[in-house]
């Protein structure tokens, strides 16, 4: 049977023990694999083994998905009122709430994240996701049509019915009436297998969510070519979401969500609130070491106040180097990156622009001897063909830039394959909004940075996605359309 791994937490942010199951959580229950195989999990601030989970294969997502149909068929889906999930999501979300610290214990523990963080924006924000969806639950609607006396037309808007999903999708997922296989990153699974616990609390019927930990190329392959699911949601590399389209289209063509890769550009002109925009830069670039999607990773400031930001700048970056450090520790503002793995790419990076010929103005170095600690690194002297401005680095990495006019620096932003979010700094409200619309984005933020909300569709233009998260239109995103005609006289 499957095992359990509990966590003695003794730090300065939180005290307490945190028990988890290891197993693959399949039909309501614990179950060990198929095939017996594990996943090795580690702490980022240390480089040390946290623990050992079970690692699912095809059988165990065959399985898994079996399950998640019959639910549908049978205990969930149109079977389930839109009242009855909505009670059951803000179950879920008391749970949470009630669990808020645990969770943000083991997030910052499996992630590197730091604990006040993990706390108010990762869990925060899953919270507030649960409770958005719990109101749409009941709302989800078609609509009537006229066409003529002798018939009624309407349209209903139903659930896929099994979605497999490698990222955090759940609420709009289990509003809407689905049924869910969850594949976690096989680097960061502990929150998601705590979930699970909730899940069985909250009263969900059995198979409504599975959840299968699992390597990207065994269970990950497997949900995007299995031929009983009809939806998939994913969030992740650019690289990762084109090999998820092609199983779609080599399997059943299921419908596809993609949340890629991005490559921001913070763009700060002359008449910007200087001190607001340097603290917004940081955060758009520093959030969570860099490991966002969104991040401002190409920051243009234009010519005339270029070296007073740097200046500023600079002395916001080294603020945030002498603040890394333990995500448990009071007074820490930045951790490590996820994993080795991840490390080692954002130095091959960092290697990659200093021979290129651009300038490492700070930074580019490891810190300290343990875990996977990078300093905030900050390049100038760039070129627009550089690696590190044509490619995301996912990382604490960025590069600062000088630019003369609002057409020049919309050309040059706009010169990427990504097209995630964009930043635009400007008290001159018909420019910054003139150039927020010109900007090849799905998410533009005026005088701010990385400020998403439940209500607000989440997605991205060219390489960066394909669909919308958040907000009503995920709850569209999540249905299809059912066009129904009834003749009430129509004769031949």
């Amino acid at each position: 049977m499957p095992g359990t791994y509990t966590h003695n937490f003794d730090t300065p942010s939180f005290k307490g023990q945190v028990t988890i199951n290891t197993g693959l959580f399949i039909n309501g229950k614990w179950v060990d694999p198929v095939e017996e195989s594990t996943i090795d999990v580690f702490n980022p601030a240390t480089g040390q083994l946290i623990t050992t989970v079970a690692a699912g294969g095809p059988k165990d997502i065959d399985a898994a998905v079996d399950a998640a149909q019959k639910a549908f068929k049978t205990s969930w889906g149109l079977h389930t009122p839109g009242t009855v999930r909505g009670k059951l999501l803000n179950k879920l979300a008391d749970l949470l709430e009630k669990n808020l610290e645990a969770f943000a214990a083991l997030e910052s523990l499996d992630t590197g994240k730091v604990f006040d963080k993990a706390k108010s924006m990762d869990i925060g924000s899953a919270l507030a996701v649960f409770r958005y969806y719990a109101g749409w639950a009941d709302k989800v609607q078609g609509k009537t049509i006229e066409t003529s006396e002798n018939k009624l037309a309407y349209t209903r808007h139903e659930p896929y019915g099994v979605c497999g999903m490698l990222s955090w999708k759940v609420g709009p997922a289990l509003a809407t009436g689905n049924t869910i296989v969850l594949k976690p990153s096989e680097l960061t699974p502990l929150t998601a297998l705590k979930f699970a616990e909730l899940v069985v609390e909250a009263g969900f019927p059995p198979g409504v969510v599975n959840i299968v930990n699992g390597y990207g190329p065994v269970a990950g392959q497997a949900i995007s070519e299995h031929p009983k699911i009809t939806k998939v949601a994913f969030t992740g590399s650019t690289l990762t979401g084109r090999k998820i389209m092609k199983a779609s289209a080599e399997s059943n063509l299921k419908v596809v969500t993609l949340e890629l890769g991005g490559k921001s550009p913070t763009i700060i002109f002359d008449d910007a609130d200087l001190d607001q925009a340097v603290k917004w830069a940081a955060f758009g670039i520093y959030f969570n070491m860099g490991q966002a999607c969104t991040a401002g990773s190409r920051i243009f400031v234009q010519e005339s106040i270029h070296d007073k930001f740097l200046e500023k700048f600079t002395a916001k970056t080294q603020d945030l180097t002498e603040k890394t450090g333990d995500p448990f520790t009071s007074g820490t503002e930045h951790g490590p990156q996820v994993s080795q793995v991840q490390f080692d790419r954002v130095m091959g990076y960092i290697e990659s622009g200093k021979s290129e010929g651009a300038k490492v103005h700070m930074g580019g170095e490891r810190h300290g001897e343990a875990g996977y600690f990078i300093k905030p690194t900050v390049f100038t002297e760039c070129k627009r063909d550089m690696k590190i401005i044509r490619e995301e680095i996912f990382g604490p990495v960025c590069a600062v830039m000088k630019f003369k006019t609002e057409e020049e620096v919309i050309e040059v932003a706009n010169d990427t394959t990504y097209g995630l979010g964009c930043n635009v700094f400007s008290q001159n409200i018909n420019r910054a909004l003139r150039v927020a619309h010109a900007l090849e984005a799905g998410s533009a933020w005026v005088n701010c940075a990385q400020a998403g909300d439940a209500a607000v569709p989440f997605g991205g233009y060219k390489q960066s996605g394909i669909g919308r998260e958040l907000g009503e239109y995920a709850i569209h995103t999540y249905t299809q359309v059912k066009a129904v005609h009834v003749n009430i006289g129509l004769k031949l």
